[in-house]
């Protein structure tokens, strides 16, 4: 079987994770808690994962049309596709 893959590359811009992380943007701004942190590969945002209750990263994905999200936890490499439900690593510097 044909291994699954991302159709949504070409929007990645943003690889690198920011120095410092305060939280989900969106959680700061109503209080909310979240459990694991995921930044848009798009523009950089950062929003909860889908095991928060308020799924921020993947509300943000559908909202603003930017598919791909990647881990904001620490040691964490891989990145997800919300459209194409895809699990991948982005090789550093592919935004080049």
């Amino acid at each position: 079987m044909a291994q699954p893959i991302c159709t949504h590359l070409d929007r990645i811009a943003v690889t690198t994770l920011p120095s410092s992380i305060a939280g989900c943007e969106e959680c700061m701004k109503i209080g909310s808690r979240w459990v694991h942190l995921r930044m848009c590969m798009t523009c950089g945002k950062i929003g909860c994962c889908d095991a928060s209750p308020n799924r921020h990263a993947r509300r943000h994905a559908a909202d603003d049309d930017h598919p791909i999200a990647r881990s904001a936890e620490p040691g964490e490499e891989w990145s997800w596709c919300f459209v194409d439900e895809v699990a991948f690593v982005v090789e550093p510097g592919a935004e080049e």
